[in-house]
């Protein structure tokens, strides 16, 4: 490798980890005005400019530097080996949210199956039953134990385990068609947890589906360009469309305390029908989870981009490229 590659190398990486230290700056700065009820970094551009703003803007700057100096230690790192990190950082959050969604899943649908049946009362008491059809009080002290142990569970299993999201999906749907045209009974409890899975499948299969090329295209061009053109294609799609879009979807979501993401999870938001499932702020923040993890992915896939466009050997084959 030439030193003029190398150079353009380091740039690549350093502007791809960028992308991801901000990101991570910016959620942190968010969590901590929304939640924490700082001033934020925005706050010195409306005259605000207390220390704890100057402090919050100054993580940005931190994760630039951060970032950089991550790839300044390492200089002779591959573009497709960076990629490979940050993909493996990445599967870890979908296997992460998997669990998290399927214990969160089953543990609230069964808590207001007990709600509707009467028999929560028996098995808890009475103010503890009653503390359960409180959102907030649900949210912090039944989903925040679940999202801890999902977490966990992911951290020492492997693998994306979340195309079995489908099959449960399956599964939920099948339990209201047999409940309901044979023992004529049905809950509200139960298509939210269809509609609630499936929300989840829909939205962290896309990272995979990105990684292994299976997104549908519709191109003329495309099919027939050599690696090194796809590579340059690719790298420009991965800036322009798939970063652009991760930062709009967080950009908005996190704008305001009433923003789309941000509203309904400071609130604990829960649908209005009886005995349902309380776990619409979650469907909310599944919005922050597909761009956060399109982020990482699209990373990686400039990464790649970027070793195709140079001819870099050690190309990964995707699925879309074996059939």
């Amino acid at each position: 490798m030439t030193e003029t590659t190398a150079g353009r190398a380091i740039v690549t990486r350093a502007f791809g980890w960028m992308m991801v230290a901000m990101m991570v700056a910016f959620l942190v700065n968010s969590v901590l005005t929304f939640w924490f009820g700082l001033p934020g970094a925005s706050a010195m551009l409306n005259g605000g400019g207390s220390i704890l703003a100057v402090l919050q803007a100054a993580l940005y700057v931190v994760a630039v530097v951060l970032a950089v100096g991550l790839v300044l230690r390492r200089p002779d790192e591959t573009l497709r080996d960076e990629a490979s990190r940050v993909t493996a950082f990445n599967t870890f959050l979908v296997r992460a949210a998997f669990w998290v969604v399927v214990l969160v899943g089953i543990g609230d649908a069964l808590v207001s199956f007990l709600r509707v049946d009467g028999t929560l009362d028996a098995l808890v008491g009475p103010e503890i039953s009653g503390n359960l059809g409180r959102s907030q009080y649900r949210g912090v002290y039944f989903h925040l134990p679940l999202i801890l142990l999902g977490i966990l569970i992911a951290a020492v299993t492997r693998g994306v385990v979340f195309t079995w999201l489908a099959l449960l999906v399956v599964l939920a749907e099948l339990l209201i068609v047999l409940s309901r045209f044979v023992f004529s009974y049905e809950q509200a409890f139960m298509a939210d947890l269809v509609r609630f899975w499936y929300g989840a499948l829909f939205l962290f299969a896309s990272a995979y589906t990105l990684l292994e090329d299976g997104h549908v295209r519709v191109d003329l061009l495309y099919a027939g360009m050599t690696r090194e053109k796809k590579g340059r294609t690719n790298a420009y799609g991965a800036v322009l469309l798939g970063m652009m879009l991760s930062w709009t979807i967080l950009i908005i979501g996190f704008q305001s305390s009433s923003s789309i993401i941000v509203g309904p999870i400071l609130v604990f938001e829960v649908t209005q029908s009886g005995f349902g499932m309380y776990v619409k702020y979650f469907m909310a923040g599944f919005l922050a989870v597909f761009a956060v993890t399109m982020m990482f992915q699209f990373v990686a896939q400039f990464f790649e981009a970027v070793a195709d466009r140079r001819g870099e050997p050690g190309g990964r084959e995707t699925h879309a490229d074996m059939i």
